[in-house]
């Protein structure tokens, strides 16, 4: 699917901004914090490498909630919350809602099964070379972070640091 032109004119027009702070990344298993996701999820398509992380320590653990609570069969396995220090020169912001209904995606379709309108936001701001997007979160009152791995640029930071338990 082509990429809106509009889309492209409106996420053109807003001001990126550098992002830096600590935020959270939930795992599974022993799966690195450092993985990326190429399969596609809500913000990026299939072959567009993200990672997701969250603001906030619970809006993470109910990101991760939501990805056992969808399984056919709930996994028993270890979860994992990594503090990740993160710095970034360009990332969006369409955290506020009105800021994000401009873009196209409502309350339905940011807690919609249809990943397609927002899977275009990602991909369009990807393809606008920004690293991250700040977007609200669909689990919880929270906002999640993603990054464009193949948009970092040299000056970016991903440090991996302390990781908890989360209970079962």
């Amino acid at each position: 699917m082509p990429l809106s032109r509009e889309l492209l004119e409106y996420l053109q027009r807003l001001a990126p901004s550098p992002f830096r702070g600590s935020v959270y990344r939930h795992m599974f298993g022993e799966r690195p914090p450092t993985l990326e996701n190429t399969l596609g999820a809500r913000w990026n398509p299939p072959g567009v490498a993200a990672i997701y992380l969250s603001l906030e320590r619970e809006t993470v653990i109910a990101e991760g909630d939501h990805a056992l609570a969808v399984q056919p069969l709930r996994p028993r396995i270890d979860r994992w919350v990594y503090s990740v220090s993160v710095e970034l020169s360009d990332a969006l912001d369409l955290s506020a809602a009105d800021v994000l209904e401009r873009a196209g995606i409502g309350a339905a379709e940011l807690d919609g099964d249809d990943q397609a309108p927002c899977r275009a936001v990602g991909e369009a701001v990807a393809w606008l070379g920004y690293e991250g997007l700040l977007v609200p979160s669909a689990r919880a009152a929270g906002t999640n972070l993603v990054i464009f791995t193949a948009n970092l640029k040299p000056s970016a930071v991903f440090e991996v640091g302390e990781r908890e338990a989360v209970e079962k």
